[in-house]
């Protein structure tokens, strides 16, 4: 079942605690974790504390936080999951960046996905695997805050004026976690 949040300014959320079935999202998570070329980046020459991973349509180009990617194509494996994000999302997206947390120390700070090449409201997608972490959404001015505690198999889609008016993040934790992958889906209008 998907779940729709309206939020302050126009924003809005769909959810779905459970898009993949477990053993789908099992089946997934391994092969991401065993099978990709995880990289530690660097943004503004310091390491990020989390690895990543990209994916696009051959061609495509996309530069946040200093970094900049190129597109080659997507594995045949990887297409599964991405119709059934685009089919809650009803967008097609063209782009995948993938995090893998490897514990609670990993995170991601709080930023949006505002990024020109995104349009002027971008529709940004988060698939969870592994283990649930709080992912959290800030009001720049008002400073009201959600938290979502995202399950293994669940996606989060964020659309609407989201991306102007509220930030997001994954932030450290003390809790003893295991691994968490997102899968986060963008669409790209124009590349530079």
């Amino acid at each position: 079942m998907v779940e729709r949040i309206e939020l302050r300014d126009g924003g809005w959320l769909l959810y779905a605690a459970d898009l993949l079935d477990t053993g789908e999202a099992d089946v997934l998570f391994d092969r991401l974790r065993n099978e990709l070329e995880w990289r530690q980046e660097r943004a503004y020459g310091r390491p990020m504390p989390r690895l990543n991973a990209w994916f696009a349509d051959s061609g495509l180009v996309y530069a946040y936080s200093g970094l900049r990617h190129q597109g080659s194509g997507w594995p045949e494996w990887l297409l599964t999951a991405k119709r059934q994000v685009e089919a809650v999302s009803g967008v097609p997206f063209n782009s995948l960046l993938l995090n893998l947390y490897r514990d609670g120390q990993d995170s991601i700070g709080f930023h949006t996905d505002a990024e020109p090449e995104l349009g002027p409201d971008p529709v940004v997608a988060t698939l969870s695997l592994g283990a649930e972490r709080a992912f959290v959404l800030k009001h720049r001015d008002t400073r009201e805050t959600l938290t979502f505690s995202l399950p293994h198999g669940s996606v989060l889609i964020m659309g609407g004026s989201s991306q102007h008016h509220w930030l997001h993040g994954v932030p450290k934790t003390r809790t003893s976690v295991s691994e968490r992958i997102s899968l986060t889906y963008r669409r790209i209008l124009a590349t530079g």
